[in-house]
């Protein structure tokens, strides 16, 4: 979905709101308030409250990072996941406010097909480039032959968004964090 400057300005204002209070709490009314302009202004940047939200998502998708997934480099694919874990996690505001807006559209993709059919896409993608590395990692004689590359994306990806969504409400220290992430990484590539 192309934005205008003025869309994207609203949807970065609901951004925030969507962060900071949920996105029940996302309307024209709130938007207009958080992007110091009129009501009106917003209704005619956004005809119905449908295509709003999915300006929103749009500018999320354009303007979150989303994970490099280039051949890691040394020292081992072990450590690049744990890294990868480590880079997305809600463990300081930014990354918490990203998860927080990413939440709320993944819940919304259950009931949208155009949002589920982005959400699924971009896993695919975290999947399968997860999976190359790991395939990879195999042949070089990282991991025992035993793992299974899509398998353990699929596992990989999981634990990531249970961890995350966990974090949001029982926040633990960094350093607990990245032990829980190289246990799992750990038990993953010695299958």
């Amino acid at each position: 979905m192309e934005l205008t400057p003025r869309q994207a300005e609203f949807a970065d204002a609901a951004l925030r709101l969507l962060a900071r209070d949920g996105l029940s709490q996302v309307s024209f009314r709130t938007v207009a308030a958080e992007a110091g302009m009129s009501l009106g202004a917003v209704q005619k940047a956004f005809p119905s409250k449908d295509l709003m939200l999915r300006a929103i998502f749009a500018r999320l998708r354009e303007t979150a990072s989303s994970p490099a997934l280039a051949s890691p480099g040394r020292p081992t694919l072990r450590s690049w996941l744990v890294e990868l874990m480590i880079s997305v996690l809600p463990l300081d505001q930014p990354r918490r406010n990203a998860e927080l807006q990413g939440a709320a559209f993944v819940e919304r993709a259950a009931f949208d097909p155009e949002i589920g059919s982005a959400v699924a896409e971009s896993d695919r993608e975290l999947r399968a480039g997860i999976a190359r590395l790991v395939l990879r990692a195999k042949g070089e004689g990282e991991v025992p032959a035993s793992v299974d590359p899509e398998a353990t994306a699929w596992a990989v990806l999981t634990f990531m968004a249970g961890l995350s969504s966990q974090l949001l409400y029982d926040p633990l220290p960094c350093d607990a964090v990245i032990n829980q992430c190289q246990h799992v990484v750990d038990a993953l590539l010695r299958a």
